[in-house]
């Protein structure tokens, strides 16, 4: 456990050897890991050894992180498909059923194995960069039922700390409130729309926000943070609140600390950004599939496809941490569209039109024209502008700036685009 002040939650490290090593030794540290679960996942769990048997593979082929390339991608659905044909974990576990201490049930549906001595680092590390303190009381708000992420994850990452936990779940949100005033509690790990809700309650209750709820610090998952929504929350609670990023497979795969540059990826996981259509790893600054390795013996998940976007970056963050950093998840990956030759998602399409308060409803098109994609953007404007012209070339220069490619932009009459249709919409017929 780190030994410094308490009360101080603007420093200080988890694990600093491993939090702060420099580049080349933590790719050689990684190398390391890699080999030994390869090793164990290819004697133990009868699902690898048989994807590595149909790529050509033995256990000596794999001795780097470049080297995951050769193996392929494991995806959502495949693990259901496999369950399904071999119950309960689809043969990837890496132990027998019997050293287990839980298996758990998540939507899907998904078996995931709970180990009898939970030991991975990464949402422990993510709540102490964010501020989480030894003796901290904290309200986990996430649904213990069924699911691996309340009670297995978040709560015994919560004790590796030397927090006090109390185990609230969802709902029940007046009983939350009274919970929060009467032990004083310091920290809430839940998702933020749920901390959205608390705070309403409360003031509905005529509690002071600052005063009776004494919220410090905030670890929210499970659904996008708008930054409109942190800064609210921040303010109105006087906290801190930082997200994360994982899934029930393979746990953490990124952390926010208080600089919030980022999300920092964890010591215990090798994540790759690849593209979505070859596997081949991305460098930094090029958006593809987040693609995870946990070294997690009892469940050995090797190239787990997240079916999430990101870019990752590997400059320095002013926390001290070395880690490379997922920047943000930008979208799905069957939400990606590939125009001239280049990836637009989603929340590129999102960035361009947050610059733009005059832009109600938007859709982005994209056909063919003589052989060449031609993207245009749809744009239902929230009421009369006096220079639309001058609009549509400013918001043609941020597509061009945002997504590096050229798009067109076409103002269409208010209520023109349906509820609930994609972002983005692929008309290209390739006969």
């Amino acid at each position: 456990m780190p030994k410094q002040d308490p009360t101080d939650r603007s420093t200080g490290f988890l694990k600093k050897n491993l939090e702060t090593v420099p580049h080349k030794k933590r790719v050689q540290y990684l190398n390391q890991k890699l080999r030994g679960i390869i090793q164990h996942a290819y004697k133990n769990s009868i699902a690898f050894k048989n994807k590595m048997e149909s790529a050509g593979l033995k256990p000596k082929d794999i001795q780097t992180i470049k080297d995951l390339e050769k193996i392929p991608i494991t995806k959502k659905a495949d693990l259901v498909e496999l369950q399904k044909k071999n119950p309960p974990f689809g043969g990837f576990e890496g132990v027998p059923i019997s050293e287990l201490k839980r298996i758990y049930v998540s939507p899907g549906p998904i078996c995931e194995p709970g180990e009898m001595e939970y030991s991975e680092l990464g949402w422990a590390q993510g709540m102490y960069a964010g501020g989480f303190r030894p003796g901290d009381v904290v309200i986990n708000t996430f649904s213990y039922h069924m699911v691996p992420f309340a009670l297995h994850m978040v709560d015994n990452s919560l004790q590796r700390i030397g927090c006090v936990v109390i185990p609230t779940g969802v709902g029940n949100t007046e009983q939350q409130v009274n919970i929060l005033k009467t032990f004083k509690a310091a920290g809430f790990c839940g998702t933020p729309s749920f901390l959205l809700n608390i705070s309403e309650k409360a003031v509905e209750m005529g509690f002071d926000l600052k005063n009776d709820i004494q919220l410090k610090v905030g670890f929210v998952a499970a659904e996008m943070l708008p930054e409109s929504l942190r800064t609210s929350l921040e303010e109105r609670l006087g906290m801190v609140i930082r997200q994360t990023y994982g899934t029930a497979d393979v746990g953490c795969l990124g952390y926010e600390c208080l600089k919030k540059s980022g999300m920092h990826i964890p010591d215990d996981k090798i994540v790759e950004v690849v593209d979505p259509e070859t596997g081949k790893q991305l460098g930094p600054g090029k958006t593809g599939e987040i693609v995870a390795t946990s070294f997690n013996k009892i469940y050995p998940m090797i190239r787990f496809g997240t079916g999430d976007l990101s870019i990752v970056t590997e400059t320095p963050c002013p926390c001290g941490r070395s880690s490379p950093r997922l920047i943000k998840i930008l979208g799905r990956v069957d939400q990606v569209t590939k125009v001239r030759g280049l990836f637009v998602h989603p929340g590129q399409a999102e960035e361009v039109v947050s610059r733009f308060p005059q832009i109600g409803k938007y859709q982005v098109v994209v056909t063919r024209k003589e052989h060449k994609d031609e993207m245009t953007f749809r744009i239902e404007l929230r009421g009369e502008i006096p220079q639309p012209e001058k609009l549509k070339e400013e918001i043609e220069k941020a597509i061009r700036d945002v997504i590096k490619v050229r798009g067109n932009v076409e103002f269409i009459p208010l209520g023109t685009i349906p509820e609930g249709i994609r972002k983005i919409d692929d008309q290209r017929s390739w006969e």
